[in-house]
């Protein structure tokens, strides 16, 4: 198992391996411990497929402010020539004031790139493919413990037979059976979780978000899409759930029966949209209409990964509701 990210030492940074999760944690790991040294710091993170060296070279040219800055520049393994080159040469003589991290998948594409970091002192957070069924048992054991819980063997066979090699579903399933089994599971606890699972859809999705639960929502997703479940159907739920609650919350009446005549909904959907409004203001729900509204575009082909696309509306939506709710907002309000 690779060991985890360690703050970085070097101002060049390469992160490389293809293993996306711990990729991701190696750059959060990084941006952590920069923020803490340089609280005021600058953060910059760019794709390299299409980045213009100009855009890059502004980046990184010295700031006449003073101030730290984090440049990330992910998938350098689809680097064009002139931008690994221009990257090249700024490891030569990089700018203290910045720390670089460049995050390459893999493979041979761009290699030059990486070993002209490594060679010009970089520090280096590796994330190999975890490929055998022991090394995704040894990854879930220790995701488990890192929640705070434990697992039996029968358990971590049975779930890493159950959701398979993706790293961030494995990861989810651990987190999500420790908060529902109090720390300590077992070969019941993984069939009764998955028998749940199974179950999830784009409305599972939309009640966790509504009701601000941002850890619940991604992980619903996350299992909504490793099921299957349709980007547009996913969409189309949050959408409803959105526009639901800002059609009840917009009303003066609590009464679900004159809610239900005046909108021609049934009771049973006023009433849990009374629910999920509660905590949100109007202005709250109307910045969420707008964010369904463009992810109805992006799950249509706008978007150039519908995935990624749902997930930042996701966890959009529940900032919006977290940043602009009351909190106490009365039922029907």
């Amino acid at each position: 198992m690779p060991a985890d990210p360690v703050p970085p030492t070097s101002r060049l940074r390469v992160v490389t391996g293809e293993e996306e999760l711990l990729r991701s944690r190696a750059v959060a790991a990084v941006r952590t411990a920069v923020v803490e040294r340089h609280p005021d710091a600058e953060l910059h993170e760019l794709a390299a497929l299409g980045l213009p060296p100009g855009q890059l070279a502004d980046v990184l040219a010295p700031s006449l402010f003073g101030g730290h800055r984090l440049v990330v520049v992910t998938g350098v393994h689809e680097s064009a020539a002139v931008l690994a080159e221009a990257l090249t040469a700024y490891a030569k003589d990089p700018d203290p004031e910045i720390t670089l991290v460049i995050v390459h998948s893999g493979g041979k594409r761009n290699e030059a790139l990486v070993k002209a970091f490594v060679a010009a002192g970089a520090a280096v957070d590796e994330c190999p493919k975890i490929s055998s069924a022991g090394d995704r048992a040894a990854f879930v054991r220790n995701e488990v413990r890192t929640f705070g819980g434990r697992i039996s063997g029968d358990a971590l066979t049975a779930l890493v037979d159950a959701v398979g090699n993706d790293l961030r579903a494995l990861s989810a399933a651990a987190s999500q059976l420790v908060s529902d089994f109090g720390g300590t599971v077992d070969g019941d606890a993984v069939a009764r979780f998955h028998r749940g699972q199974a179950e999830v859809t784009g409305f599972t999705v939309a009640e966790r978000v509504l009701i601000g639960d941002r850890q619940g929502s991604i992980e619903m997703l996350r299992w909504a899409l490793q099921r299957g479940v349709a980007h547009v159907l996913i969409a189309d739920a949050l959408a409803d759930g959105v526009r639901t609650a800002a059609r009840v919350a917009s009303l003066s009446s609590t009464n679900p029966g004159e809610l239900a005549r005046t909108l021609k909904m049934p009771p049973w959907k006023v009433k849990k949209a009374q629910a999920q409004a509660r905590g949100w203001s109007i202005d709250g729900l109307q910045q969420a209409i707008g964010v369904v509204a463009g992810l109805n575009a992006d799950v249509k082909g706008v978007a150039a990964s519908a995935d990624y696309a749902l997930e930042r509306a996701v966890r959009r939506i529940v900032e919006i509701r977290a940043t602009t709710g009351r909190g106490r907002l009365p039922t029907g309000r």
